[in-house]
């Protein structure tokens, strides 16, 4: 019987992949983890922390820069498979490993939470969610992680349930229901904890649903506070612009006399949540995005600017009051919606005093910067992607746009290396035509007000883009031949790795974007890279399980990476 590390050394020498193969692992039985409880100090601390991958996004700042330096750019052409472990679900594969002290935590689509020995790839526990009679979730089953502290792992799954699991067993000590999935809400999001707390966001946006994010109480379940994501009154400011000065061509009287007509439309107008907030502990606020509002491509019936879809947002992390907002897009009728999860650094001012700030990468293809204070914006990046056209407004027989409603970048999180004051975005270029069809609330059935398809007859590809946030300039970037989704990783060794859809996973320089590095991982590698210590040896790990969203093909392979 060949094992998973010694197969994993013989792909590496080969160049080949084991997924899809029928390789049986050198152990077969399931054992308690030897999980050791996560206190808040070491979450707080996570981001100089040489041996863990404590967050979804590395740390509370969301930076997804690891401080270990054992890889670096002198050796990363050594690097090779320590481990592969083969999941039992072969679907899209989105997760974030979390690990803590030798323990790794991954989930898969459909909500299947594996306990591994991170040296080894040995399975301890396995966690399968009984999941309910009814999901209605939007682009594809997938779960990007879970959240640990204390003595529990947290789940958020397609059901809308978070569920609180034993991290030495994987047996369930709470469930919660977050909402309702027959009304279209959903949780494919990693949860975080903070202080006692577990914040979740929802899905939905798709659905007519009315968005949130919620605190629940990390030992017992119960809600702590919520915030709605679309404001009561969500008309706003009539705004005609976006946050770029593009003019957006709204018909400001049809909207108004159509408030008039049907009042204030906040109870279905989305404002979903799909990634974790930016936690600052100093300011004790949340930072996230809101996604776009419903039904997506017609705004004829939702007037005004639909507060708070499309924004940046900041709410007290005691209490979910809220703080300050920037919306991107008002009235968004391309489905350009803000997903990319927010990263806080210290960035320069527009007077060139460096100031708490707050980034956030784009569908429409910019990197937005953004004062944490009272999120006013400070600037935005050159754009990373075509923007021909904007904003091309939808019709009944289809407009082209640039961007599609891919991106830019969609849900994948940057990184940043603080050093060289850069964050690394991964982009598609995917031309589109924008079809508007109005109909009225379905009632938790998808709800787009029309269509949106990818111009076959034109190129679709991707970039990886190296933006100075103190400047908006672009550093470097570089182009890859096919859209990009999945997210990057940043390392004190001067490294930025992440993968594509054809299955390449590959090791840039962080300061030139010179490729270092590539290994072909036989399935899409759309999910965001992590890295940890183990006995002194520094470990990339990632998922190989490509993506429903845009059809990367499908695997189930978590690939553990080392130089010796």
């Amino acid at each position: 019987m060949v094992s998973f590390k010694m197969a994993g050394a013989l792909v590496g020498a080969l160049g080949l992949s084991l997924a899809g193969a029928s390789l049986s692992p050198a152990w077969s039985q399931s054992k308690g983890a030897p999980a050791t409880p996560v206190t808040q100090e070491q979450l707080n601390a996570a981001a100089g922390d040489e041996n863990n991958f404590l967050h979804t996004n590395g740390n509370y700042d969301q930076t997804r820069y690891f401080p270990g330096k054992q890889i670096n750019t002198s050796n990363v052409g050594k690097l090779h498979p320590a481990w592969i472990f083969q999941t039992e679900v072969k679907e899209s594969q989105e997760t974030t490993p979390i690990v803590v002290n030798g323990v790794m935590y991954v989930t898969t689509s459909f909500d299947h939470v594996y306990a591994l020995n991170a040296k080894t790839g040995e399975e301890y526990w396995h966690y399968t969610h009984a999941m309910g009679p009814i999901t209605t979730y939007c682009c594809g089953p997938n779960n990007r992680g879970v959240a640990v502290y204390d003595d529990k792992v947290y789940l958020a799954t397609l059901d809308s349930k978070l569920v609180a699991l034993d991290a030495k067993t994987g047996s369930i000590v709470w469930q919660t229901q977050i909402a309702d999935p027959t009304l279209g809400y959903s949780e494919t999001m990693a949860p975080t904890a903070v202080n006692g707390k577990i914040l979740i966001g929802t899905n939905g946006g798709e659905y007519g649903i009315r968005g949130f994010v919620r605190a629940y109480d990390a030992k017992t379940g119960k809600l702590i506070w919520n915030f709605d994501t679309t404001a009561e009154k969500s008309v706003g400011v009539w705004a005609t612009h976006d946050a770029t000065g593009h003019d957006m061509h709204r018909d400001i009287e049809a909207e108004k006399a159509q408030l008039a007509k049907t009042g204030d439309p906040y109870k279905t107008v989305g404002g979903g949540v799909w990634q974790n907030p930016a936690v600052d502990l100093k300011l004790n606020r949340i930072f996230f995005v809101v996604g776009n509002p419903s039904p997506d491509l017609d705004g004829a019936i939702r007037p005004g600017d639909n507060l708070y879809t499309e924004s940046l947002v900041s709410v007290d992390l005691d209490t979910g009051k809220y703080a300050c907002h920037f919306q991107f897009i008002p009235h968004d009728v391309w489905d350009l919606d803000a997903v990319s999860p927010t990263v806080l650094v210290d960035a320069k001012d527009k007077d060139g005093n460096v100031v708490p700030a707050v980034i956030h990468g784009n569908k429409i293809g910019n990197v937005f910067v953004n004062s944490r204070k009272d999120c006013s914006l400070i600037r935005f990046s050159q754009p990373m992607v075509s923007q021909e056209g904007m904003w091309t407004l939808p019709t009944a027989e289809g407009a082209r746009m640039l961007p599609g409603a891919n991106g830019g970048v969609e849900w994948s999180p940057m990184a940043v290396n603080p050093e060289l004051g850069l964050t690394y975005a991964v982009n598609l270029h995917q031309p589109m035509t924008y079809q508007v069809q109005s109909s009225p609330y379905p009632g938790g059935k998808l709800w787009l007000g029309g269509a949106f398809k990818v111009i076959a007859t034109e190129e679709s590809f991707g970039n990886v883009t190296a933006i100075d946030y103190n400047t908006g300039k672009i550093a470097w970037q570089k182009k890859t031949p096919l859209p990009m989704m999945g997210g990057a990783l940043t390392t004190a060794g001067g490294l930025m790795f992440t993968g594509e859809g054809d299955g390449w996973f590959r090791a840039y320089d962080a300061k030139s974007g010179d490729v270092l590095w590539s290994f072909f991982a036989g399935a899409g590698v759309n999910a965001p890279p992590a890295s940890y210590s183990v006995d002194g040896k520094q470990y990339i790990v990632v998922g190989a399980g490509g993506n429903v969203q845009i059809n990367f093909k499908r695997g189930n392979n978590i690939i553990a990476f080392t130089v010796d």
